[in-house]
C-alpha cells in the first residue's frame, strides 16, 4: 500500500494582493513586508515536519522569502525558502520549481484591479470565477495542470515505495504520524483535535513521502475542486461548503493524506485533514492592525 502526505501552502502576501490587483503569470510581484512575516510564521508552524520533497511554483512570490531563511541572499527565493529555512529537519532540502504550479493566467486582466475582471465577466454575462478574459486560461486548463502535477506526485510516491521495498528496512520515518489511523497534523490540529506526540506507540505508522507544495490562490482553489469533485476527497465534518469555493489566505495551509491502494493513480483515496488553515497568522494580523 502506498500512502503519502501532502501539505499545500499559498505564497505570502504581495503589494498587489493587498491592493486587489490581478497578477496571474504576467505580473510577478515580490512579497511585501507582511508577506515575509506570513511566510516566516508558516515556516515556524511547519518547523516540526520532516518533509521529504518540496515543490514550488517558479513565480517569484512563491519562491521568495530567503531574507528571513538565511539560505540565499537573492530575491528570487521566497515563500518556499522561508518555510524550509525554519524547519528543524530539512534545511538543506532542494526546492524543486515547477511551472505546472503557476497561478492561473488572466490574460488582458493581469496587472488590472479585480473589479475590472468582475466588470468584464458581467459584460459577458458570466460569473467572475468561471470567466476567462482574452488570453487567459480556462478553469479546465488550470485543472488539467493540477491533475497532471498531482499524478506526477502519485507516480513519484509509487516509485519510491518500490525502491524502499528493495532497500534495507528500518530507516527513520518522517515527522508526520498517524495515531489510531487518524492523521495528526503538526502542532495542534483543529480539525481532528489531536496533537503531534513524539511518545506515540511503536505501532504508530509513518507517512512517506511527506510532500510540501507552495503555489497560488486561484490555482489551489481549482486543485482542491479537482480533489473534491473528481476524486471524491473526504472532508473534515466541521468544514463549511463556502470554504471550498474560497481562495486560501496568503500562507494558508491545507493538508491531505493520499492512499494509492495497490498503486492506483487514477482513483486514489484522499482525506483532507484541514483546508486553508491560517491560525498561525494571528500574531501577524495583529501587527497589521
Amino acid at each position: 500500500m502506498v500512502r503519502f502526505a501532502l501539505t499545500i501552502v499559498r505564497h505570502g502576501e504581495t503589494r498587489y494582493n493587498k491592493d486587489k490587483i490581478l497578477q496571474g503569470q504576467g505580473v510577478d510581484e515580490p512579497l511585501s513586508a507582511t508577506g515575509f512575516r506570513q511566510a516566516d510564521a508558516a515556516g515556524i508552524f511547519l518547523s516540526n515536519v520532516k518533509f521529504t520533497h518540496v515543490f514550488s511554483s517558479d513565480l517569484l512570490r512563491a519562491k521568495q522569502a530567503s531574507t528571513f531563511s538565511g539560505i540565499e541572499s537573492k530575491s528570487e527565493s521566497q515563500t518556499a525558502s522561508t518555510i524550509i529555512g525554519k524547519n528543524k529537519f530539512c534545511k538543506d532540502i532542494i526546492i524543486q520549481y515547477d511551472a505546472r504550479l503557476r497561478e492561473r493566467k488572466y490574460g488582458i486582466a493581469e496587472g488590472r484591479p479585480l473589479s475590472d475582471l468582475k466588470a468584464m465577466a458581467k459584460a459577458a454575462g458570466e460569473q467572475c470565477p468561471s470567466f476567462t478574459p482574452s488570453g487567459g486560461e480556462t478553469l479546465d486548463e488550470v485543472r488539467a495542470r493540477a491533475k497532471n502535477f498531482f499524478e506526477f506526485l502519485c507516480q513519484l510516491s509509487i516509485e519510491e515505495e518500490c525502491q524502499k521495498e528493495q532497500a534495507v528496512l528500518g530507516m527513520a520515518g518522517n515527522g508526520l504520524e498517524t495515531l489510531g489511523g487518524k492523521p495528526v497534523f503538526p502542532l495542534r490540529n483543529h480539525c481532528c483535535g489531536l496533537e503531534l506526540n513524539s511518545d506515540t506507540d511503536k505501532d504508530t505508522k509513518m507517512l512517506n513521502p511527506n510532500i510540501l507544495v507552495v503555489s497560488h490562490g486561484a490555482y489551489m482553489r481549482n486543485w482542491f475542486g479537482y480533489f473534491v469533485l473528481d476524486l471524491k476527497c473526504t472532508l473534515p465534518s466541521a468544514l463549511k461548503k463556502s470554504q471550498l469555493s474560497s481562495v486560501s489566505p496568503n500562507t494558508g495551509v491545507s493538508h491531505f493524506i493520499i492512499n494509492l491502494g495497490n498503486g492506483d493513480v487514477i482513483k486514489p483515496e484522499i482525506s483532507c485533514v484541514c483546508l486553508n488553515r491560517d491560525d498561525h497568522l494571528a500574531d501577524v494580523n495583529t501587527e497589521n492592525m
